[in-house]
């Protein structure tokens, strides 16, 4: 699957449901016949959407964990707490789970946000105060995270 872009608010409504934003669903085109999988994040508040071929691949890697590490196995465990396979239904909307909107603390809009293969799911609020910058200096996370690469030779990172 290629990259995944762009940012979309919406509203969800009182059953969480939420209409997919037609530029979203354009690019996920090709998984909407084999549905998704919608998690809790490991690290926000928020809930990630994962397309079949990208759960998959994440799966491959998990399954090559040894289950006889304690620590593996309380891994497997959390990373997979409340996960759930969803679809997009004939009207273009995501029928997002009451426990999952209740992890993510999901009043009344919400933004999906690209992050690379996957989409994450926030409340509006959260997602606006996750970036807003307050707690990272995002230039020194830029260069601490990216400063090092430059594999096409290209001088551009």
């Amino acid at each position: 699957m290629n990259s995944i872009v762009g940012t979309y608010e919406c509203k969800v409504d009182a059953k969480g449901r939420v209409l997919m934003p037609a530029p979203l669903k354009k690019q996920l085109a090709a998984s909407l016949q084999d549905g998704f999988v919608l998690k809790r994040s490991v690290f926000q508040p928020c809930l990630e959407l994962y397309p079949m071929e990208e759960w998959n691949v994440m799966m491959q890697k998990i399954n090559k964990l040894n289950r006889f590490v304690k620590k593996n196995n309380d891994f497997i465990r959390r990373f997979t707490a409340g996960v759930k396979m969803v679809e997009i239904d004939s009207l273009g909307r995501l029928l997002i789970p009451k426990d999952l909107v209740s992890f993510a603390t999901i009043a009344k809009d919400v933004v999906f946000s690209s992050a690379v293969n996957i989409v994450e799911i926030w409340d509006k609020d959260l997602y606006e105060k996750s970036i807003s910058g307050d707690d990272v200096d995002f230039a020194d996370l830029a260069e601490d995270v990216m400063g090092n690469l430059n594999e096409d030779d290209n001088g551009i990172s």
